[in-house]
């Protein structure tokens, strides 16, 4: 399982349960308290006195620091349960209310969820804003979905700052994903659908204007013609019968051929 490309640096700390024994479908944005460099939180987490840790650690210029491997659970949110599942992160943030981060903070936030979704195959990433739905729901195989701290401890964490942005989170990381998934995707409705279809079949009737037929099929329109089973189209510019038809033979139309070989020779 590999860690996420945008991190700038290093520190793992020895709180941690190795390996998650769930599938990785969470996201847990946790705040600092503190608006501290991504070097901070990591050294924050290697005392083991704390018994805490994360997955990743976002500075309050923006950078990131892996703390715990993916493949790891982290002792962040006050729920095995939870941390198994889900790749946490602390956001250095204000040290009061509403604890907001800085906007290279918040930006880093964003990407960094977008890039786990995307390596972890996932296409939309969930807020529903309820404790009670969010862990009753069972997310689709291209769905991540986000939980918080205070849902599992008497805590402020993530702060309203962050709390209130998780809905935008959410969208924005889905916008992305789903942006990237239809990249060079043309966008058609019927009409001019139609429209190409006519134009490029213009193109292919036209194709067929010179009765090009191969000379191995001569004996064949030769027999066809002088017994009145069809004729061909219209005559192309050597005056002869145009076998080279326009359209596809319908199965009425083989049918009708069929029907004129059979009177022609008795059997209908």
């Amino acid at each position: 399982m590999s860690s996420s490309p945008l991190i700038s640096c290093t520190n793992i700390s020895p709180n941690r349960s190795s390996p998650r024994n769930k599938p990785i479908d969470r996201i847990t944005i946790h705040c600092v308290v503190g608006q501290c460099t991504a070097e901070r939180i990591g050294e924050i987490f290697q005392n083991k006195n704390r018994q805490a840790s994360c997955n990743y650690g976002v500075g309050k210029d923006g950078r990131i620091i892996l703390v715990v491997d993916e493949k790891d659970r982290s002792w962040c949110s006050s729920s095995g349960a939870n941390d198994h599942r889900a790749i946490t992160f602390e956001v250095a943030s204000d040290a009061t209310h509403p604890y907001a981060v800085t906007d290279a903070a918040l930006q880093a936030t964003i990407n960094l969820c977008e890039d786990i979704c995307r390596r972890h195959g996932k296409t939309r990433l969930l807020w529903f804003g309820d404790k009670d739905k969010t862990l009753s729901y069972s997310p689709a195989p291209n769905e991540m979905v986000m939980t918080v701290h205070r849902w599992f401890a008497a805590k402020a964490c993530p702060g309203d700052y962050l709390y209130n942005l998780h809905g935008m989170i959410a969208a924005e990381v889905t916008k992305r994903l789903s942006s990237a998934t239809t990249e060079g995707v043309c966008e058609m409705n019927q009409e001019q659908f139609d429209k190409m279809f006519d134009a490029s079949m213009l193109r292919y009737r036209r194709s067929l204007q010179d009765n090009d037929c191969g000379t191995w099929s001569e004996a064949a329109r030769k027999f066809v013609t002088e017994n009145r089973i069809f004729s061909g189209g219209t005559p192309g510019p050597d005056g002869q019968p145009n076998f080279m038809w326009e359209d596809l033979l319908t199965r009425e139309q083989c049918a009708q051929v069929l029907y004129a070989f059979a009177v022609k020779f008795g059997l209908a």
